[in-house]
């Protein structure tokens, strides 16, 4: 990724929390573009890290869980799928089968992939969990379903997310469309539900019109919990409406309200990234913490490649105590 300019970037966080918050987008004009990406870019739901080395890993929808690296973050190239052979009990949920946005974390010495198999439009759906010391193709080892749902389900298990708090808690936020984005509690030493809690919490829903909220990745910064959500249509290369939105909390069960303290439950979200230009439906997010600041990793459709699937990354200014793309 080209890095903002230094001079643009030394003056954003010069600026006062109100002038930041200001910058908050209010017109599609005002969205940054996102940063230089080379290579094989074609891409959708990214999950980013950057291990120990310094290697950039990236697995994404697709296939058996497809797999990009970097050493720079410019250049980005196609590896191996993360399973060399998909697990049987995936066509349980998908004829296909393959699997859907992958989420990838480090934690106790271990790399860890939640990921969803599902059938496209349906919610009869599971979220898996894979385990790997390295982190590369081929290594991760499958350790089968963590939560799943049904037709008779009024929720979606797809679309996971892991969050660590700081007191060593376990949380998974999940889910698309029908009631919302949902949470339950894990236990970090199975990587699966915790069964001395149960609860399956509510964060997000749009209660009128649209069901479309999906996607969730939680990041805490500044004594706050803040919950980053898709909006919207995906999949439909350039009629795709994807957008990202972002709540926060001071507890990750909720509630999260917007900067105008609209109730995300109640269909509120502030804007973070929409479609501007030829950069059509971003969403499919995740956020890295990276030695120069917080990245957002999402894909766009590219209005000028016929609405290809890419890959986006931008860096977030929280100065204003709101995530702003540049």
């Amino acid at each position: 990724m080209s890095r903002t300019p230094v001079r643009r970037r030394t003056a954003l966080l010069a600026l006062p929390a109100a002038a930041l918050l200001a910058l908050i987008p209010s017109t599609a004009s005002a969205y940054p573009n996102p940063g230089r990406v080379t290579g094989d870019v074609v891409t959708h739901d990214p999950s980013m890290l950057r291990t120990s080395s310094g290697q950039y890993l990236l697995y994404a929808t697709g296939g058996g869980i497809a797999n990009k690296t970097s050493s720079d973050r410019t250049a980005f190239r196609n590896g191996s799928d993360a399973f060399s052979s998909r697990p049987g009990w995936w066509r349980n949920y998908s004829s296909v089968p393959e699997a859907w946005a992958p989420d990838i974390s480090y934690h106790g010495g271990k790399y860890l992939m939640y990921y969803s198999v599902s059938k496209f439009g349906s919610n009869t759906s599971a979220i898996g969990l894979a385990t790997s010391t390295t982190g590369q193709p081929g290594s991760w080892t499958d350790q089968g379903t963590v939560y799943t749902s049904s037709s008779s389900s009024d929720f979606n298990a797809i679309d996971p997310n892991l969050f660590v708090d700081d007191d060593g808690k376990w949380w998974l936020s999940f889910g698309s469309w029908w009631t919302g984005i949902k949470m339950i509690q894990i236990n970090p030493s199975t990587g699966k539900q915790l069964s001395s809690n149960t609860t399956r919490h509510s964060l997000a829903s749009r209660p009128t019109g649209t069901k479309a909220v999906e996607a969730p990745f939680i990041v805490k910064r500044g004594g706050y919990y803040y919950l980053f959500a898709s909006y919207d249509t995906c999949c439909a290369g350039t009629s795709s409406t994807y957008k990202v939105k972002v709540g926060r909390a001071s507890s990750v069960t909720g509630p999260y309200r917007d900067k105008n303290g609209v109730d995300l439950m109640k269909n509120g979200g502030t804007p973070v990234l929409e479609s501007h230009g030829s950069v059509i439906g971003p969403g499919g997010q995740s956020i890295l913490k990276d030695a120069d600041g917080d990245l957002i990793v999402y894909h766009y459709y590219d209005g000028n490649a016929n609405g290809t699937p890419k890959l986006g990354i931008n860096l977030l200014n929280w100065s204003s105590g709101w995530p702003v793309a540049y």
